[in-house]
């Protein structure tokens, strides 16, 4: 479904990349898949490339305020650690990459359909909408990035990410991993911004 349709642009492995971002951005230069393991105490999240091999995971601590949580390559180095702040008028979460960089993910209440989230910090912009559960990634000069879309009624949870610039890949993870919380806060009442989104401060 996600190759033909226009609305939602998942596509699973062994699938051609969507329609609708090849029409609009080209041909990406590789996709990344994720699935999470719902059932777990700890909330894990795998990244795979086209051939299903995993490349980085992610995990979060099963009891933690501040949602804290690890992304790491599967050779066990780390990439980036992410935490929510709690009892925010915004969701906001903090990033921090294993090489110093740090970056902020914020979004206001009371915007339901259209999220704009500016990721204070390098400048770039989240461009999604959470009914066609699709996002795009600008960096700070209104380029493409990455292209994210989630599979609709999925027990895993899963998204495919249309990488566009590779030397970002680790950024573009980390993001997608704040953005897999953001959502699954709203949709879960958590704290931090739980029902809805929209355009940051910036």
């Amino acid at each position: 479904m996600g190759v033909f349709s226009k609305v939602h642009r998942f596509h699973d492995v062994g699938e051609e990349p969507n329609v609708n971002n090849v029409s609009n951005f080209g041909v990406p230069a590789y996709s990344l898949f994720t699935s999470t393991k719902v059932f777990t105490l700890h909330h894990h999240i795998d990244i795979t490339d086209s051939n299903e091999n995993i490349i980085y995971q992610a995990r979060t601590k099963a009891i933690s305020l501040h949602d804290k949580t690890d992304v790491f390559r599967v050779s066990g180095e780390p990439i980036a650690h992410i935490e929510r702040k709690f009892l925010s008028l915004h969701e906001r979460h903090y990033v921090t990459m294993a090489d110093g960089l740090q970056f902020e993910l914020s979004n206001e209440l009371l915007h339901i359909v259209k999220d704009i989230t500016n990721i204070e910090g390098i400048g770039w912009q989240l461009r999604g909408n959470i009914l066609g559960l699709n996002f795009e990634l600008y960096d700070g000069n209104g380029r493409i990035i990455a292209v994210i879309g989630q599979k609709m009624m999925s027990l895993h949870d899963k998204y495919c990410i249309d990488i566009y610039r590779s030397e970002f890949e680790e950024i573009v993870v980390a993001i997608l991993v704040t953005l897999q919380h953001m959502i699954h806060d709203r949709s879960s009442g958590g704290s931090g911004g739980s029902s809805s989104g929209g355009s940051s401060g910036g």
